[in-house]
């Protein structure tokens, strides 16, 4: 899960294989694959950046499989 924030202050977790598109209009808001929008104060770039983080901390952890275990 990755970490936003509204605009408001408040904290949350957004799963980021939900997102369908980051616009920033000035602010970046986040649509999702069900057409739900969401405001966040991050800039895609950093939500970007943290989905990239969030990712390599799975494949990282991901079992490596050798041509024996194929």
């Amino acid at each position: 899960m990755v970490m936003v924030t509204r605009l408001n202050g408040k904290e949350f977790y957004i799963n980021p294989d939900l997102i369908q598109f980051l616009e920033e209009t000035p602010d970046t808001v986040i649509t999702l694959s069900d057409g739900k929008k969401l405001v966040a104060r991050e800039k895609a770039e950093t939500i970007i950046e943290r989905i990239i983080q969030y990712r390599t901390e799975i494949f990282i952890k991901l079992p490596v499989l050798s041509k024996q275990d194929l």
